[in-house]
């Protein structure tokens, strides 16, 4: 029952389209607050990673790590390369979402331990990131080196649509390369 963290290509993201689809819809159903509202239709879900990250991946201007146990894909983090001509230093995280079922197992770490571990291969000297300011993952963030830089309050609407929530913005450094 090891766990594994791979790079998912864009042929890896057509073959697991289905547990990617499942693991975003899963998780806004459960209230991860990761740009999408509930209910999100697997339909809806695939179109996202097929039409949104897949091209991005092609390109190169992001990277789609998948965390799997026993061959079940359980968890995902992207890191975005794409930068303005003035932020080629920066990389940014997007989207880590663990399944509801396999959370505080250790895959949201060692996904973000991994995309990390490549911004600094690729020579990335700064990373950031946002997540709902409160969420379970922010101490994880903090925990593996990011500091907070700010909130803004009612960024954006939780996945239910009751309420808006602020977003804290947090930033790593990285090694010089």
């Amino acid at each position: 029952m090891d766990l594994r963290i791979r790079e998912l290509d864009a042929a890896a993201l057509d073959e697991r389209l289905g547990a990617l689809s499942r693991i975003l819809a899963d998780s806004v159903e459960a209230g991860a607050a990761v740009s999408f509202m509930a209910p999100l239709s697997d339909e809806a879900a695939a179109r996202f990673w097929s039409r949104d990250v897949r091209p991005e991946l092609e390109a190169g201007r992001r990277i789609l790590f998948g965390a799997e146990r026993d061959g079940e894909l359980l968890g995902v983090v992207q890191l975005i390369l794409a930068m303005p001509p003035n932020q080629r230093h920066r990389g940014e995280i997007a989207k880590m979402i663990v399944h509801p079922r396999a959370r505080r197992l250790g895959i949201g770490r060692a996904l973000m331990l991994r995309a990390l571990e490549r911004a600094e291969e690729l020579g990335k000297t700064l990373v950031t990131l946002d997540t709902r300011t409160g969420d379970a993952a922010e101490p994880l963030y903090a925990s593996v080196g990011f500091e907070t830089a700010g909130i803004i309050p009612d960024y954006a609407w939780n996945p239910d649509g009751g309420a808006t929530h602020a977003t804290t913005y947090m930033f790593r450094r990285l090694a010089r390369a």
